[in-house]
């Protein structure tokens, strides 16, 4: 049963509850953060709805009907997000898990551990306790395994998982790991699970070898029923006739197990498909089809592995991977965050009361707000402002540590207000991010496209679905700063009011979706980038922004640009804008893909003050 609580309810009221069902042999879960408490009451069948709907405090009573009652989401409707150290698997941020098979020396941990760190992984996976199927193989360095597991933690600062295999070894895993895992062999073994449900510890539960996902939820649910919600749910593939691959993958079971469960999904591709060269194509598309991150077998050097180098990545094609999920992730509304494992750690550092702040556009559920989180990590303290030129200012009077603001979009072009901005004030750019971004046409419950007849969005995403309005010319169209903004008016709006706005804000402000993907190009991303005046991680630039002039005469801009060209470094964007005060000249901003800071770029800058009469560095990054 799922009681929902009256907004009054009191904890006298909660405790006389829970007690109530403590007495009839319930498990009891509490969750918040809906607008209403809710308890769920689990493991009897024969419970009195009547009796329980009259316990004071309890506003409603609802069966759960699914099997699964703790992983389903009749129980718990928005997506869980599980803690590993600084890292959160699900949300917006992908989480690359990575490592070899085995544990098999220091040095082979160290080295593939760091590499790994290199190219965006941000937990360390690896065996000490090696279930084989022979016993004759190689079954894992056991405890000696394990500290070498909590060295690599304490040098890379990366989390470490590893999987666990007997209920004798969960001591161990309390002191040395960060996560365990509940490999397919031990899916069913139901003691193990309730062992690790009272451990306490992340869990990464794989799918069985032939088990269905119903099996799967159920193995989940025993970790849940004894008090472990931090759960994460890993495919693997599973055992088929077809002999081409280790596995069969089931990508399928992405897209179902978000439908039925809360918890977050990653994919293990190398055990899949047991082919290193099959291993990157199936990531691809386990992000693609909606994947919270991957689990992927990396080993420096996979030749002489003691476990699956077969299917093991050497750290160069791991890193190209990561790159092509950079690419992929923003499609599916996600991101993949070089820097996140560094970030993360450093909010974790700030003492109490100085969590990092971020400014953004608008209110929750804007597109700037959605990047903020993206970028930054929803843990972050963020301070919504109303103008662009008010986050300069907040973060220029260190109110907010950095600000998040659109620079271009993909349809309508660069945002030059933002451009002046960064030149008028003393900030940099230390990050980017590209924002796919879908607009929805939402409205007040029960209002259909008939009955449309004025609609709120900020000018952009007027601009960005101008052929979709078109199609209603009788609607009346009215602009507000942001999109989010928009959402809001509708809460206290006429009949007949809709927005254009994101999926977040619809749900942030109970609205509904009347029509989805209305933008007229769906290849519509926004580059955010981030201003502040430190920067976030310490990792090696790869791209500059800079500002400069030239003077008023043939050739001047060519000749700034032919420096680029014979230091080989690439100009991958250059826009103009006017000089204030100076009509008819300009200033060039331009996007380069080097650090224009690094040392061994220092005679290419100076040749580059020599031919400009203006020459400012806005970040690199």
């Amino acid at each position: 049963m799922i009681l929902v609580l009256k907004k009054d309810a009191n904890d006298a009221d909660k405790s006389r509850i829970r007690s109530e069902l403590f007495a009839k042999g319930c498990v009891v879960r509490e969750m918040n953060g809906t607008g209403q408490t809710v308890i769920a009451a689990i493991g009897r069948g024969d419970l009195d709805i009547a009796e329980l709907a009259a316990l004071p405090g309890v506003a409603e009573v609802v069966p759960i009907t699914s099997k699964f009652k703790l992983v389903g989401r009749q129980w718990h409707p928005q997506d869980s997000e599980v803690t590993v150290g600084p890292i959160t698997i699900g949300g917006q941020r992908i989480a690359l898990i990575a490592g070899p098979c085995a544990i098999e020396s220091m040095d082979q941990a160290l080295t593939t551990a760091r590499e790994v760190k290199r190219y965006g992984g941000v937990l360390f996976r690896g065996g000490a306790f090696k279930p084989r199927t022979s016993p004759y193989s190689f079954q894992g360095m056991e405890e000696e395994g394990l500290k070498i597991l909590a060295q690599v933690r304490a040098e890379t600062g990366m989390p470490v998982v590893t999987e666990i295999t007997s209920v004798s070894q969960a001591d161990l895993m309390l002191r040395y790991v960060d996560m365990v895992q509940v490999g397919a062999r031990n899916m069913q073994n139901f003691e193990l699970l309730k062992c690790v449900g009272r451990m306490g510890k992340p869990v990464l539960l794989k799918r069985g070898l032939a088990s269905t996902i119903e099996e799967w939820l159920m193995s989940a649910e025993y970790i849940l029923a004894e008090g472990n919600d931090q759960v994460v749910l890993c495919e693997r593939g599973i055992r088929t006739f077809e002999p081409y691959t280790r596995n069969t993958l089931d990508l399928s079971a992405i897209p179902v197990l978000k439908n039925l469960t809360h918890l977050p999904v990653v994919v293990d591709p190398s055990h899949a498909t047991g082919i290193r060269e099959k291993v990157a194509p199936m990531a691809r598309a386990a992000i693609a089809a909606g994947a919270d991150g991957l689990m992927v077998e990396v080993h420096h050097d996979p030749d002489k592995a003691l476990s699956d180098g077969p299917q093991s990545l050497y750290p160069e094609q791991f890193g190209q991977l990561a790159r092509d999920i950079y690419v992929i992730a923003p499609v599916v509304g996600k991101q993949l965050d070089f820097d996140y494992l560094e970030k993360s750690s450093r909010y974790q550092q700030q003492p109490r009361g100085e969590q990092v702040m971020a400014a953004y556009l608008g209110e929750p559920g804007s597109f700037s707000h959605i990047a903020c989180t993206q970028y930054l990590g929803g843990e972050v303290a963020t301070a919504p402002q109303s103008s662009f030129r008010a986050i300069f200012d907040a973060v220029q009077n260190a109110e907010a540590r950095y600000g998040i603001i659109p620079l271009e979009n993909s349809l309508t072009g660069s945002i030059h207000e933002n451009y002046d901005l960064l030149l008028a004030y003393d900030l940099k750019i230390v990050g980017e991010l590209y924002l796919r971004i879908i607009h929805h046409l939402m409205a007040a419950p029960g209002t259909g496209l008939e009955d449309v007849r004025r609609v709120w969005s900020a000018e952009p995403g007027i601009q960005q679905c101008r052929q979709f309005l078109d199609r209603y010319p009788q609607w009346e169209l009215a602009t507000v700063p942001a999109t989010s903004s928009a959402v809001r008016r509708l809460r206290d709006g006429q009949k007949g009011d809709a927005a254009i706005g994101s999926r977040e804000a619809a749900v942030l402000n109970d609205m509904h979706i009347i029509a989805e993907g209305i933008e007229t190009d769906p290849r519509n991303f926004t580059r955010f980038v981030i201003v502040g005046k430190t920067p976030l991680a310490d990792r090696p630039k790869t791209k500059s922004s800079i500002v400069f002039s030239t003077a008023n005469q043939p050739g001047a801009l060519f000749e700034v640009m032919h420096i680029f060209a014979d230091h080989h470094i690439n100009l991958v964007k250059l826009e103009s804008r006017p000089i204030h005060g100076k009509p008819w000249q300009y200033m060039f901003y331009a996007d380069i893909q080097a650090d224009v800071q690094a040392p061994e770029l220092g005679a290419m800058r100076a040749t580059i003050l020599e031919r400009t009469e203006y020459f400012k560095v806005l970040g690199t990054y």
